[in-house]
């Protein structure tokens, strides 16, 4: 149960920010700057107005046929309205915020090059496209994700939870975590009655793990440690959604490196099994009188159920 992940740390992140305009903005930079000053209250007002005076921010705006295209069809499955939409197809120019930092707390390259769209955005009334996600950014969700007076921001506002459809169940893996330089969190063969609490944990998972990562970071790690085995929380969900849980209940959960990504298993799985998946062309193995259908629903069921209670129609 000692036992930790070794997980290389990125010498610089980047965020990028898109606005899809009508027509040019005259002298972006210097709106960009207006329009922050005026309405972008301190501390994040600073540090905005810090990287935008650095080589660290940068705004380009050009003609839409000179930029690659933005994806407009994930656009449309992350939730864009349709009036966005049409706000991408008919745009004749486009403007990229894009910022760079180093790994850590604050993730300024994000809340500047976001703070930066959005300002730019509401100024003109233009869709802002996260890049990273993509997904077009309502105006109160991209006011709501950026950082009050005290800092704090709900990860659930940075991170989405896409999922789909397997023959065994749900792929889920988080899109977020790579902001701040982590792997995403992957959990496969999740069965569908599971979709909604599973969610929710790996929601508190995925602040747990961001928790861990940005405290043991500082200046010129190449590494950083985290446990294989982690304990999350009711606490650990409502934290991530931004709010308090009063109750206490916690499991385990371990965690395998795979490639780009963290996969997440019961506590008690081998930890072995990613080793032998490598080997076999990262195929999963299971024992000759068992299925993965009979062995990992009923585990994440179990986790799922010591952490919310068995559902009513189980009951």
């Amino acid at each position: 149960m000692g036992s930790s992940l070794t997980l290389p740390v990125p010498e610089t992140l980047y965020a990028t920010y898109a606005l899809a305009l009508p027509a040019p903005i005259s002298d972006p930079a210097v709106r960009a700057r207006d329009e922050v000053t005026r309405h972008t209250g301190p501390p994040l007002r600073e540090l905005v107005l810090g990287m935008l005076d650095s080589p660290m921010l940068t705004i380009d705006q050009r003609p839409a046929s000179g930029f690659p295209p933005l994806p407009r069809d994930l656009l449309a499955a992350y939730g864009a309205a349709a009036s966005d939409l049409a706000a991408v197809d008919d745009a004749a120019h486009l403007l990229a915020v894009r910022a760079a930092f180093r790994p850590g707390r604050p993730p300024a390259h994000e809340w500047a090059a976001r703070a930066v769209a959005g300002a730019l955005g509401a100024a003109v009334d233009a869709p802002v496209i996260d890049a990273f996600t993509p997904q077009i950014l309502g105006r109160d969700h991209l006011r709501r994700s950026l950082p009050g007076p005290d800092g704090a921001v709900r990860l659930t506002d940075w991170m989405l939870l896409p999922h789909t459809a397997g023959p065994r169940g749900f792929f889920f893996t988080t899109k977020g975590l790579g902001r701040y330089g982590l792997p995403e969190l992957q959990t496969e063969d999740v069965p569908a009655d599971l979709v909604e609490p599973w969610g929710r944990l790996l929601n508190g998972l995925a602040h747990r793990v961001l928790d861990l990562w940005l405290s043991a970071l500082h200046a010129g790690a190449l590494v950083v440690d985290v446990p294989e085995v982690i304990s999350v929380g009711r606490r650990d969900i409502a934290a991530a959604q931004g709010t308090d849980d009063p109750e206490h209940g916690e499991v385990s959960v371990r965690l395998r490196l795979d490639k780009n990504a963290l996969t997440v298993l019961p506590a008690g799985d081998d930890p072995a099994g990613g080793r032998e998946r490598q080997r076999n062309g990262g195929k999963r193995t299971v024992p000759s009188d068992a299925s993965p259908q009979e062995t990992a629903p009923d585990s994440l069921e179990a986790l799922c159920t010591a952490l919310f209670g068995t559902p009513e129609g189980r009951r």
